[in-house]
């Protein structure tokens, strides 16, 4: 029996391999396990997205947002892609101001774990199983759906009512006292 030796694979011959954009997305915007612990939005910008350079940044969301649709992203860099935020910079100056006030005022705290990508968000813990009876508190998070960048969900404790759309940080700020009503 005479033995073959198998040819040597050609350039055309070869696998071609290609990044999956999928994968490469999901460890642009992944955590440490760290993480966990952050008492304020600057504490989770460890990620890819907040340290790559923005244009680099905005090209892998593009990339990878336009095979599938909407994709798992910070607030700021789908308003950045948008063209309605001038840059990831702005989008952090915004988090840092809602830090900077409600990390101060009592009752306030922040969560780490949004959704995947996300910058966190802020709950009045006074409004969760106060004199109201609510299950879910008062929460202040960032959005890109509106130039104000701040939606209030109220305390509730069935189905999740309609953002409140603040008016920025200044109408954020002129409100608390509305919102921190509800106990």
């Amino acid at each position: 029996m005479e033995r073959t030796i198998p040819k040597a694979r050609t350039e055309s011959t070869r696998p071609r391999l290609e990044p999956m954009l999928d994968l490469e997305w999901s460890q642009a915007i992944e955590l440490p396990r760290t993480v966990a612990s952050a008492t304020r939005p600057s504490d989770l910008r460890r990620a890819w997205v907040h340290r790559a350079p923005e244009d680099l940044v905005v090209a892998l969301y593009r990339a990878s947002s336009g095979m599938h649709g909407e994709i798992p992203a910070p607030w700021w860099l789908r308003a950045v892609v948008e063209g309605k935020l001038e840059s990831r910079e702005l989008g952090f100056r915004i988090e840092d101001r809602i830090s900077g006030l409600l990390g101060r005022r009592p009752g306030w705290e922040f969560v780490p774990w949004a959704a995947d990508g996300e910058s966190g968000y802020w709950e009045f813990m006074p409004s969760e199983r106060g004199a109201s009876g609510h299950s879910i508190p008062t929460t202040v998070l960032n959005t890109s759906r509106h130039d104000g960048w701040i939606d209030v969900l109220p305390a509730h404790s069935s189905t999740t009512p309609p953002p409140i759309a603040v008016g920025g940080f200044a109408g954020l700020r002129s409100r608390l006292g509305e919102f921190e009503a509800v106990r």
